[in-house]
């Protein structure tokens, strides 16, 4: 539940965030999403502070997507690098030899109930920065449906966060899904694993893989690629189909059976299908 690399309110907001740690450079943010409760934002303008953002994406993916959010979510903001490795750590129970890792190149971590991020810009209502948390967010909702942690396709995962947080940004009219389909795929048909027919979903499936891939091909291009993957797979069967495949998992973990019983073919023939998609020009 990974980002790649690429505030403050009200006095009580503010009071809040320095006794949960501003002296370390650790913000906490507790949030409450009821999710009757929750209301479209009416413009970005209104994400004033932390947890109007989160309230006001949180709205979006329930309203106009479908998709769960627990009751309660915390947010951990972390100013530096090594701050949010032992954040990893210490609030995400991360071992440190993955957080030593992903704190190298990731900027956000969504868990169960939980977003942890390092801050690197300190606009709330800045194109990015909705986009980290949208992301985030989606990964908190795959964790709702699935009931658990780690057991989907992480390529498939990844690709549906940025799925996510791309429609979240065109519903704010920050940014369009059609331009970001656009960009990504020009990006995707020049990707090694494709241009070089070694695309291996089985490898791309689990984390450890998904890391590699974009350590070896590029964090943004490997990311671009899961998106477009999955934005293929959206279009063929539709949003609905991918949130019925994370749900599969709280009854189910078998990921290969998942699959097939929610798109209809293995994983292996979607692999053979989306490469042949991507090497037209």
């Amino acid at each position: 539940m990974i980002f790649p690399r690429r505030l403050v309110g009200p006095l009580a907001l503010a009071v809040l965030v320095c006794a949960a740690g501003c002296s370390t450079g650790r913000v906490v943010v507790p949030i409450t999403l009821d999710a009757s409760a929750l209301a479209r934002p009416a413009h970005v303008k209104d994400f004033t502070t932390h947890e109007a953002t989160v309230r006001g994406i949180a709205a979006i993916l329930t309203t106009s997507l479908g998709l769960p959010v627990p009751p309660h979510v915390t947010v951990y903001v972390y100013s530096s690098r090594p701050v949010f490795e032992q954040g990893l750590i210490k609030d995400a129970r991360i071992s440190p030899v993955r957080a030593a890792e992903l704190s190298d190149f990731a900027i956000g971590v969504g868990k169960r109930g939980q977003l942890l991020l390092h801050r690197e810009t300190h606009d709330p209502r800045g194109r990015e920065w909705l986009r980290l948390l949208a992301h985030e967010l989606a990964h908190v909702a795959q964790i709702e449906l699935a009931q658990g942690e780690g057991r989907a396709e992480q390529w498939l995962a990844e690709g549906m966060a940025e799925w996510v947080a791309f429609t979240v940004l065109d519903r704010l009219s920050l940014d369009t899904l059609g331009r970001r389909r656009a960009l990504a795929r020009a990006a995707a048909r020049v990707h090694p694993a494709v241009t070089e027919r070694r695309l291996d979903l089985g490898a791309l499936g689990s984390p450890r893989g998904f890391t590699l891939s974009h350590l070896r091909d590029g964090s943004k291009s490997t990311y671009q690629l899961a998106f477009v993957m999955t934005d293929y797979l959206i279009a063929r069967a539709g949003f609905d189909r991918v949130v019925a495949y994370f749900s599969a998992f709280a009854t189910d973990g078998d990921r290969e059976r998942a699959f097939q019983h929610a798109f209809g073919q293995s994983r292996e023939e979607f692999g053979r299908e989306v490469a042949d998609h991507l090497a037209v020009r």
